[in-house]
């Protein structure tokens, strides 16, 4: 039994470790090591939430954006632009990776 508690305790403080990760780096430059550019040469799409609400949306192939689209003012944006729950818009535009999902 102490084998296997030994082992659980490892894999819980090797998840707790990968936790730790540095996030104050530029936010506008894809780190990848396929498909890195900057994040402004892709074509963003617009993702309406459940409750009617746009995020933007860039997908490079590889991995996917997604932040909250906010007026001026700081409130969300609720266009209409698309179905609650839809995608429009080349969010996939630029990217080097071809995902068939």
């Amino acid at each position: 039994m102490t084998i296997a508690k030994t082992i659980a305790l490892i894999a819980c403080a090797g998840t707790l470790a990968a936790c730790d990760t540095d996030n104050s780096g530029d936010k506008t430059v894809d780190r990848q090591l396929i498909g890195r550019s900057s994040l402004q040469e892709l074509s963003p799409g617009i993702w309406v939430d459940p409750q009617g609400c746009d995020h933007w949306l860039i997908d490079d192939g590889v991995e996917g954006y997604l932040s909250q689209r906010l007026s001026p003012d700081g409130k969300p944006v609720c266009s209409g632009t698309a179905p609650p729950e839809y995608v429009t818009g080349p969010f996939r535009g630029g990217q080097d990776i071809n995902d068939p999902i």
